[in-house]
């Protein structure tokens, strides 16, 4: 009965324990991405579409047309399941529920990695879930505020998970392989590449139901393969060989501590570096998560794409993503092994690739995105050079306080994070009239300035270099808390 489990084990155990580590980040990403923005697709099939040219005297169209309510109630079952009359509104918040869970979560998550550790958190995140998102249907079923329920608490599970493995990364990366590491976190954006397009296809075969269903299968077999794989540090690993665990630890020198320590919280709130970064995570969050929530809306709406080829299209940027982050990884990786550039200039060069040049390509779709394959390929271009934040805000929080990675980063992702419901309801209250690309043009501006802003704030603030509060040590004399 466990013959294969026996020769899988033994067959991943020949290939180096923190290679292991990595594909499973890239995995745990893939999937909080898959369970975050399936309702993205699957919302198109479970409401009426808003048409950009209705006008008030059309004619009601057996039962298409909204009774003016705002409730719950089911209004008719199409070829992909029930509909439900959830207004322009209703749909942000549902949209937007995903991320107020988020933020709940994101602000503790990192904490709690750094004294539990971060595998028995993520572990049960994608647990959990799984059974969520199976649940999801019934949850429709209930109404609508049980469905944003479901994505709220969808949403804390996965705020646990970011922190967590940024605390594992800071354990298990060397520091010349910390950019391919951080890349792995990229396997969130072909989440995206791979459930766009696969949502787009089931809703259209088996009905909306099953783009939940499946998803939550495919969690559930990772979160197991997740506990036989990943263990909280070299240390701990039951079977990685001693000269990979003495390379590991050897490379990180002493700026990993083996004690639990407190964050240093005012130091934080005072430090240049910390809130440059801050600030260049929300703009990168910003263009992410707008493009997460709104992008299938966009080219199912306004470029008259159907859900299939929509959800396709949609994962494009996604793929440019993925295959650029590897990219400028490895590339950013080099520049340090070789010390060609110091860690202060890759992050503030790497600026102009994942946050200026996607603002500027966002500016430009406004005045000549007029032909739809035309705006597919300039989101491409944008969200793909927004690949380079392996190099940026992604790994940052690595090199200020590698001690408090994974509290740095749910920090940041806490603050972050509010652009993922704040967009969506920016998005409705532009279109709530009609949607086409006259109002769409206010919505990508803003996106661009989210972007510039920013790096232009990190590019003057921001540093490479491990801040002296990474180790708060406390005197034997006074017992106050000093920074070394």
């Amino acid at each position: 009965m466990y013959g294969p489990l026996i020769h899988f084990i033994k067959a991943i155990d020949r290939i180096p324990t923190r290679f292991n580590v990595s594909i499973m980040l890239f995995m745990a990403c893939l999937i909080s991405y898959m369970l975050r923005v399936n309702m993205s697709v699957n919302i198109l099939a479970m409401v009426q579409p808003i048409q950009s040219n209705i006008k008030q005297s059309a004619p009601l169209d057996h039962n298409n047309i909204s009774d003016g309510t705002t409730n719950q109630t089911m209004i008719e079952n199409s070829k992909y399941g029930p509909r439900y009359n959830w207004s322009s509104h209703d749909q942000s918040i549902i949209l937007g529920a995903y991320f107020y869970g988020y933020l709940i979560s994101s602000l503790p998550a990192g904490i709690f990695a750094e004294r539990f550790g971060g595998r028995n958190m993520v572990g049960l995140s994608l647990a959990f879930s799984a059974l969520l998102t199976a649940l999801t249907p019934l949850a429709a079923d209930n109404g609508m505020w049980a469905t944003i329920a479901n994505r709220v608490a969808l949403g804390i599970l996965g705020g646990f998970l970011y922190p967590a493995l940024h605390n594992l990364i800071s354990k298990w990366a060397p520091p010349d392989e910390k950019g391919k590491f951080v890349s792995a976190l990229m396997g969130g954006t072909f989440g995206t590449v791979i459930t766009w397009p696969l949502v787009g296809v089931l809703i259209e075969t088996l009905g909306w139901s099953f783009a939940f269903y499946i998803p939550a299968v495919i969690s559930a077999i990772v979160a197991v393969l997740w506990y036989i794989i990943v263990a909280d540090s070299p240390s701990t690993h039951p079977r990685i060989k001693a000269e990979e665990k003495d390379y590991i630890e050897k490379s990180l020198g002493d700026t990993i501590s083996k004690s639990k320590l407190l964050p240093p919280i005012a130091s934080l709130a005072t430090s240049p570096p910390f809130l440059a970064l801050l600030v260049l995570h929300f703009g990168n969050l910003w263009g992410l998560y707008f493009l997460i929530t709104a992008a299938p809306k966009f080219m199912s709406e306004v470029l008259g794409f159907k859900l299939a080829k929509a959800g396709f299209l949609a994962a494009l940027p996604y793929l440019a993503r993925s295959l650029a982050a590897f990219l400028f990884g490895t590339v950013g990786d080099l520049l340090r092994k070789k010390s060609i550039m110091s860690v202060t200039a890759i992050r503030k060069s790497f600026c102009l690739f994942s946050h200026i040049i996607p603002g500027l390509f966002l500016v430009g779709l406004i005045y000549i995105g007029f032909d739809p394959y035309v705006c597919v390929a300039i989101i491409t271009l944008s969200l793909g050079f927004n690949g380079a934040s392996t190099m940026t805000n992604l790994q940052n929080s690595q090199d200020l306080a590698p001690n408090f990675a994974g509290t740095l980063y749910g920090i940041i992702n806490f603050v972050g994070t509010s652009s993922g419901f704040i967009s969506p309801i920016l998005v409705a209250h532009f279109t709530v009239q009609q949607s086409t690309m006259e109002e769409w043009q206010y919505v990508f501006m803003i996106g661009a300035a989210a972007y510039i802003v920013p790096a232009l704030i990190f590019i003057v603030f921001g540093s490479g270099q491990v801040q002296k509060w990474n180790e708060p040590k406390q005197t034997q004399a006074n017992g106050e808390f000093q920074h070394t």
